[in-house]
């Protein structure tokens, strides 16, 4: 089989390297790739938002299957264009996408399908947002209601935060025209519940936790994540049940309710708090970096539970590792600000582990920085303190004047 999987960060390598491993795949292209992606599959100059350009190559080449990443692309509508032309494609439609790109869809339909998270008010009035935080206790939650790439949440501990924040948002339209959701602010640890979503089909996969601070201590700037690992001995089975069956199912049912069944990854960012699990936030796709954990793990086939999703079939028999796996982000410095490109980065290869690319380019021969995330090298452990070790030793391995990473990766958990 062929198969095209759109993106190019380290979710995408993640969902290659996989799909690598599968006995059905004969070829796979990505698009558009990064240097590391092109070890395992033909990079493709084409944007994973340019729906008729994909859709084209996909016709031309022949390609029995497409794997969507990013959800911008999603929110493209590539989907709808692929499936139209009678192509099939893992990932939902642009309806069913609303559950990430609009913050108020996926409270609503929380509210409306019994799905517990936070009490919220939207509002596109600055003033009127200003007044109603002002009258609240703070911290406060501010999340722009639409795509802005991770980017789009403040937590704001003052009244002069919040008014930047909301100013942003609201006045300078920093992410777009949109509106804005406030939260009440909740307490507890967070975790990643990834599930392969066919309508109301819905399959676990290990649960993960992600860092999103720059820097050790959970301190710094919100990123996109700094590393990543499985196996949470804070979360309990019976706290893994009930965010299965009160959260991922009833979201996913609720959707078919709503006329936009998923047909995807169903990603729930979740707080165990003292007044039991909620929802923080929905994506409608892998998550970056917790992907690059948990796909390693898989054990069936990739290539066939992909297909069975994306033909409307049971994903039967989907097997996963009991090992637990560690990763962890070297960055650009200055990331998530503004940061240089175009540095050496030697000892990728001498690892000693997969070593997935997120921000990474080939020049004269050599793998320099292209991003602000940049490489993320992942090991397996039967313990997570095995996994540790393993992940670190191999970063110490990996030389850059421009990288910095966390050396606290899994701090929560040991």
């Amino acid at each position: 089989m062929k198969v095209l999987v759109i993106g190019g960060g380290g979710r995408e390598h993640a969902i290659v390297e996989a799909l690598s491993r599968s006995e059905r795949v004969s070829k796979i292209f990505c698009a558009p790739g990064n240097a590391g992606i092109a070890a395992l599959a033909q990079c493709v100059p084409v944007k994973d938002t340019d729906v008729d350009g994909l859709l084209n190559f996909a016709r031309e080449n022949a390609v029995d299957l497409t794997v969507v990443g990013p959800e911008a692309a999603l929110s493209a509508g590539v989907a709808d264009a692929f499936r139209a032309a009678g192509l099939r494609i893992f990932g939902h439609s642009r309806a069913a996408t609303r559950i990430e790109s609009s913050k108020e869809f996926a409270k609503q339909l929380m509210q409306k399908y019994g799905v517990p998270t936070a009490a919220y008010r939207s509002f596109s009035d600055y003033s009127e947002a200003l007044e109603y935080v002002s009258r609240r206790p703070f911290p406060a939650v501010l999340k722009y209601d639409g795509l802005a790439a991770g980017k789009g949440v403040v937590i704001a501990a003052t009244m002069d935060e919040a008014r930047e924040a909301l100013a942003s948002m609201l006045l300078d339209h920093r992410f777009g025209q949109g509106r804005v959701v406030v939260e009440d602010y909740l307490e507890g640890p967070e975790f990643s519940f990834m599930c392969f979503v066919n309508g109301d089909d819905v399959y676990p996969m290990p649960l993960a936790q992600d860092h999103k601070r720059a820097f050790d201590g959970d301190l710094g700037p919100n990123t996109g994540g700094m590393g990543a690992y499985t196996g949470l001995p804070f979360i309990t089975e019976a706290d893994r049940e009930f965010a299965y069956q009160e959260i991922m199912c009833k979201a996913a049912s609720g959707m078919v309710s709503e006329g936009c069944p998923l047909c995807g990854v169903l990603y729930g960012g979740l707080m165990k708090t003292a007044d039991g699990i909620k929802v923080i936030e929905f994506n409608a796709r892998f998550g970056d970096p917790e992907t690059e954990v948990v796909l390693p793990l898989l054990e069936s086939d990739a290539f066939e539970v992909f297909d069975a999703i994306a033909s409307g079939k049971p994903a039967e028999d989907i097997r996963w590792s009991s090992d637990v796996a560690m990763g962890v982000v070297m960055a650009s410095k200055g990331y998530p600000g503004s940061y240089a490109k175009g540095f050496a980065i030697e000892g990728a290869d001498d690892a000693g582990c997969t070593v997935f690319h997120m921000g990474t380019a080939l020049s004269d021969g050599r793998l320099v920085t292209a991003g602000g995330r940049v490489i993320m090298p992942v090991c397996r452990g039967r313990s997570l303190a095995e996994a540790r070790r393993l992940v670190y030793e191999a970063v110490g391995r990996i030389h850059c004047e421009n990288l910095y990473y966390r050396n606290d990766i899994g701090h929560q958990a040991l």
